[in-house]
């Protein structure tokens, strides 16, 4: 299984993990693999903070960081950034009542004034994409020791890959498309992540299997990164035989005990079926597959609002998301997932996901060998 890109990269296994979680992506890595840290909606200072962390956990062994560069028509990653308090005014008041209606009609208790003040400012910060916060993110990965910089969204800036290039980094980008591969190459991107609609967080319309042979052959020799549906390792095999060199997944760590989500909300999706990582709006403003929840659905009836755009759908949701948190009603929260959620059925580590994929690459490949066999 060990690709030439992972031998390029210094792995022992072509997994590569995103999550939020700092403690998964250090398992992944000590595990073999290499962890990315999603890390866009981190501070400065948080996102140093993790990477320093991540560097001592590892020992040396790469990981990277998954960024999002918001304006990729200037270049040079400037622009004005607005404060968290200008975001807050600039979600409409019908919005406001919108969801505060929901959590009445459902019993959530609401957030105090002060509560939702402090709170909502914080968020707001947070989920903000400025080329200002973004650039300000690059350099302090490329200061430290990450050995891959991916970026999440829109065609990548010619300062990230030069700047990365600069310093020995390598550039990823997910792309949903064989058009979005050209582009993203002719932006001199080295690593593509072919990201099938079944794919937690935003993702396109082409299911996996139809589109990762088309970014391969988009690809025109860069290596390919298979995503979207993939927790077991007759998958894997399969992405192998398309001719991607690796695997990317983000779902399947939810459910570990490395996640950072809590109990209640991992029982949440312990809970679910494939089915139930529905297609919607209503986290981010762009379209994401997520888990079909009351909130979720609260989204398509007849009397909902239409979702605010990108960043401002994502701000508005920290207040209900809170609230139900807080009142344990989690009907009224959701989180983005894919399909594979119908295969997490229970409480697992980074390492026992690792070695079961493995064990189950091989048994596809000895079935593989044995079903094409004419002797």
């Amino acid at each position: 299984m060990r690709t030439e890109l992972a031998k390029q990269l210094g792995i022992e296994l072509p997994i590569f993990a995103f999550s939020h979680c700092r403690d998964v992506v250090a398992a992944v890595t000590k595990s073999g693999g290499l962890g990315v840290l999603g890390a866009a909606w981190m501070t400065p200072e948080e996102l140093e903070m993790s990477i320093d962390w991540i560097t001592r956990e590892v020992g040396g062994k790469p990981f990277g960081v998954d960024l999002v560069f918001p304006d990729t028509s200037a270049g040079s990653g400037g622009g004005p950034e607005k404060t968290p308090e200008e975001y807050l005014k600039m979600i409409p008041s019908e919005h406001l009542a919108f969801v505060r209606k929901m959590l009445v009609e459902s019993g959530v208790a609401d957030l105090s004034p002060e509560y939702y003040e402090s709170y909502m400012v914080e968020y707001a910060h947070k989920m903000a994409m400025t080329n200002k916060k973004s650039r300000e993110q690059l350099d302090i990965s490329l200061s430290k020791s990450v050995n891959l910089i991916v970026g999440a969204l829109g065609v990548t800036p010619e300062w990230v890959v030069k700047d990365a290039h600069a310093r020995g980094t390598q550039v990823g980008a997910l792309v949903g498309s064989a058009k979005h591969t050209i582009k993203q190459k002719n932006a001199g991107v080295d690593i593509m992540i072919a990201q099938g609609t079944e794919a937690g967080g935003s993702v396109g319309d082409i299911s996996s299997m139809v589109l990762w042979p088309q970014v391969v052959e988009a690809a025109g020799g860069l290596p390919v990164l298979a995503a979207g549906g993939i927790s077991r390792g007759s998958q894997m095999l399969a992405a192998l035989a398309t001719g991607c060199q690796g695997f990317w997944l983000g779902s399947l760590w939810l459910g570990t005990a490395e996640s950072d989500l809590s109990l209640e909300m991992r029982e949440k999706l312990f809970q679910a079926e494939s089915t139930d990582a529905r297609l919607s709006k209503a986290m981010t403003g762009k379209q994401g597959r997520m888990l079909n929840t009351e909130y979720v659905r609260a989204w398509t009836k007849p009397d909902a609002l239409k979702p605010l755009d990108w960043p401002m759908q994502s701000i508005l949701c920290g207040y209900p998301f809170k609230a139900a948190e807080r009142a344990h009603k989690l009907d009224y929260w959701t989180h983005s997932v894919g399909q594979v959620v119908g295969d997490m059925k229970g409480h697992t580590t980074v390492k026992s996901e690792i070695e079961r994929m493995l064990n189950e690459y091989l048994e596809a490949l000895d079935n593989l060998n044995r079903v094409t066999s004419f002797d």
